[in-house]
């Protein structure tokens, strides 16, 4: 009997030890499953060593044709040879091997652009299909439609023609509503140039000198517009009244009442899901389709804009486009609504930071980044959406490995009184003789 409650006891410690052990190597694995969070400041971002940007980078405009994230998450490289091919396949990223390069796409473009300019076309690099795509809306002209295409033609076959419903504008008229003379915009961004702070919005939103309030009637005023600019480019920065500021966070509003943490800025990368929040329509989600898309509004034309299925509508220009905790750009325009859907373009927010010489204040570590993958709302005030904050869905993967260490402790600590009563009591019988 003794030597059975021995044997017992021996298997519990052994069962405990080995339950720690392997809770350990699950926790583990859920934290190295994780990817990492965005780095602190208001510049770009570094990627992996190896992503698909970096090969593109690495390899060169004449063998590669673009990069975009793949229906399994991994990164894509289009490429022209089978060398490169091999290269990018053993670098971890998945390789297309294409007929165009990206310097006959981006000669393409350049062609097209040095063209007589045609309000209400938009052309994009599309990656995946390799090849330039021509965008025509409801408001080109037959004559104007056959020009184009002959010059379509002309380049070569991989420019394709395109129509589109609706109109290609500027949505003036986000987070929060901000007034003017001409108009409402949505805020975008907070930035500072390390003396003032300022808010960060669409250039095509006011000329400098442009006074904002936060009402219609003009009671409450932000501040002025000092510097701006559209067309070429579309930001402009507004200085808080007296260069204060007061407050200003880095966040973005998603919802009544409901904020999200933006912690730096970066560049996003085709097929990425991303999120746009504006006065007009709240918070909406969609995909990156194309990037250094060129729009020919009738107010002018600007390039380099980024190219997305997300929607927008009047009054939601300037506002942020956001993912991950990461600023990415501000509201331009595009064509359709949020009811039938469409195309947004938003300028890239580190080309304006850039230009402006300003960074994204500092961030605010009370409010969790918008996570891809969280419900986006419907209109501004709807309601009915759940974020999901990173924290949350860590703690998620962690839980099943801490419950078998926390498990595997207990059974520990009770093997240990059991042993240590054992030898008390195997100590009073071996000397009860000499107690007398």
């Amino acid at each position: 009997m003794r030597h059975t409650r021995r044997k017992l006891r021996r298997i519990a410690r052994l069962t405990a030890v080995g339950g720690m052990l392997c809770g350990g190597l699950m926790v583990n694995s859920a934290m190295a499953g994780e990817s990492p969070g965005p780095g602190g400041g208001g510049g770009h971002v570094a990627r992996p060593p190896e992503s698909g940007a970096h090969l593109v980078a690495r390899l060169g405009p004449s063998r590669t044709a673009g990069t975009w994230i793949g229906a399994d998450g991994r990164p894509v490289v289009a490429v022209t040879d089978t060398e490169a091919a091999a290269e990018v396949e053993r670098a971890g990223a998945r390789a297309k091997v294409v007929r165009h390069s990206m310097r006959r796409l981006r000669a393409a473009t350049e062609t097209l652009s040095e063209a007589p300019r045609v309000p209400g076309t938009a052309w994009v690099m599309d990656y995946a299909s390799n090849r330039v795509v021509v965008r025509a809306d409801s408001t080109v002209s037959a004559a104007d439609w056959s020009r184009m295409s002959d010059l379509a033609e002309g380049i070569g076959g991989f420019v394709h023609m395109q129509r589109t419903k609706g109109a290609f504008s500027i949505r003036l008229n986000g987070a929060d509503p901000i007034f003017a003379g001409n108009g409402r915009c949505s805020a975008g961004f907070n930035v500072t140039d390390g003396r003032q702070n300022f808010v960060l919005t669409a250039g095509h939103c006011g000329p400098r000198g442009t006074t904002w309030f936060t009402d219609a009637q003009g009671s409450a005023r932000i501040g002025t517009t000092t510097a701006s600019a559209f067309p070429g480019s579309d930001f402009s920065l507004v200085a808080y009244e007296n260069g204060d500021g007061s407050g200003a966070r880095s966040v973005v509003g998603v919802g009544p009442g409901r904020e999200a943490g933006i912690g730096a800025a970066a560049d996003p990368v085709v097929g990425q899901e991303v999120f746009r929040s504006g006065s007009t329509t709240g918070v909406r989600s969609g995909r990156v389709t194309a990037l250094n898309a060129t729009v020919n509004y009738r107010e002018g034309t600007v390039t380099g804009l980024i190219e997305t299925t997300v929607c927008a509508e009047r009054g939601d220009s300037g506002g942020p486009l956001f993912a991950d905790g990461l600023a990415l750009g501000l509201t331009s325009g595009g064509n359709g609504d949020c009811t039938t859907g469409g195309t947004t373009y938003f300028q890239p927010v580190t080309t304006a930071m850039a230009a402006l010489g300003v960074r994204l204040t500092a961030t605010d570590a009370v409010s969790p980044p918008f996570a891809a993958g969280a419900t986006a709302p419907g209109p501004a005030g709807s309601g009915g959406f759940a974020d999901v904050p990173g924290g949350i869905a860590d703690l998620r993967t962690l839980t099943p490995g801490l419950l078998v260490v926390a498990v595997s402790l207990l059974l520990l600590l009770a093997a240990c009184p059991i042993r240590s009563v054992r030898r008390r009591r195997s100590y009073r019988r071996r000397y009860a003789r000499s107690w007398g």
